[in-house]
């Protein structure tokens, strides 16, 4: 028995005539005929019922037809599923996100990837600082990443999505609050709020605009994420600078400022450099050719506070 055998009986069990199933698998009814033959042989049953007048199903070919039909259809999703495999066009894509960058990237991102490829299945690992994502694309953890750039790990490859000011976070009381034109000197005196996690790239970014503007910045507290450090801003515990986006996330007792001397900070998607997965190849080819990669800040309305590190 084999998988012909399956299709030809499928063909003659779902017309009834020998005929009309010989035409429409493209071969000689009597060659069809001799096959269903070999295959009651085989399996020492009698399948069809014929007449001069008409082909009908026993009641074991009832039975085994259901069971056929099933297999075959099995069979096809099968090859369907292997074959959207290979050309990237199914299959499971983990993207991770860097704190506020979910809010600003996630939604334009996946919708676009469910328009395009709407049997590619999104793993979204949220909260991840740069490091963390880095060291997951090159373990195969990660297929993207959306992160903090630029990234200097050999291996890794990266596509700037946007540049973001960094901003002044203040508390409501702040004296700064009411004057224009803010320079990242003007909070040398203040106490900051940064991020604990040594490698997060916004406290570089933060750091270095307070050393350009020639003074150390005072850490008076470490926050694990963007919603303890507004928190703390918003206690009057020191002032913060963070991404532009971050002001999306208003919190009582926080007022944001631009300081126009402050350094930027980019978000980039980073990939596995080389020949990467067909899934990975075909979501970036999407994601270029709709213009993902072009001007893609996209910065929302105000959110419930997350991690932006």
């Amino acid at each position: 028995m084999d998988l012909r055998q399956l299709r030809y009986f499928d063909a003659v069990a779902q017309t009834c005539h020998f005929g009309q199933a010989a035409e429409r698998l493209h071969i000689a009814q009597p060659a069809l005929s001799q096959a269903v033959r070999r295959l009651e042989s085989e399996l020492g049953v009698v399948l069809l019922e014929r007449t001069t007048r008409q082909v009908g199903l026993t009641a074991a070919g009832e039975f085994f037809h259901q069971e056929v039909r099933r297999v075959l259809d099995e069979l096809d999703a099968a090859v369907s599923a292997v074959r959207g495999i290979a050309d990237g066009r199914r299959g499971l894509l983990r993207v991770g996100f860097t704190g506020t960058s979910a809010f600003t990237q996630l939604a334009g991102l996946s919708r676009l990837l469910r328009t395009e490829l709407p049997d590619v299945s999104l793993d979204v690992q949220a909260d991840l600082l740069t490091p963390a994502q880095v060291e997951r694309l090159l373990d195969g953890r990660l297929d993207l990443g959306v992160l903090r750039g630029p990234v200097a790990a050999p291996g890794i490859e990266t596509r700037r999505l946007l540049e973001e000011q960094l901003v002044l976070a203040l508390p409501a009381d702040h004296l700064l609050v009411p004057e224009p034109g803010l320079e990242v000197a003007d909070v040398a005196v203040d106490e900051f709020v940064v991020y604990a996690d040594a490698g997060s790239a916004v406290n570089e970014a933060a750091l270095a605009s307070c050393r350009r503007a020639g003074f150390a910045p005072v850490v008076a507290h470490r926050a694990p994420g963007t919603a303890a450090l507004l928190a703390l801003v918003g206690a009057g515990l020191g002032v913060a600078l963070v991404p532009e986006s971050v002001r999306s996330m208003q919190l009582t007792g926080v007022v944001f400022r631009e300081v126009h001397d402050a350094l930027s900070i980019d978000l980039s998607l980073a990939w596995l450099s080389g020949d990467p997965s067909p899934l990975v190849g075909r979501a970036l080819d999407v994601l270029r050719t709709h213009g993902f990669f072009d001007g893609a800040s996209r910065h929302p309305e105000p959110l419930p506070a997350e991690d932006a590190s």
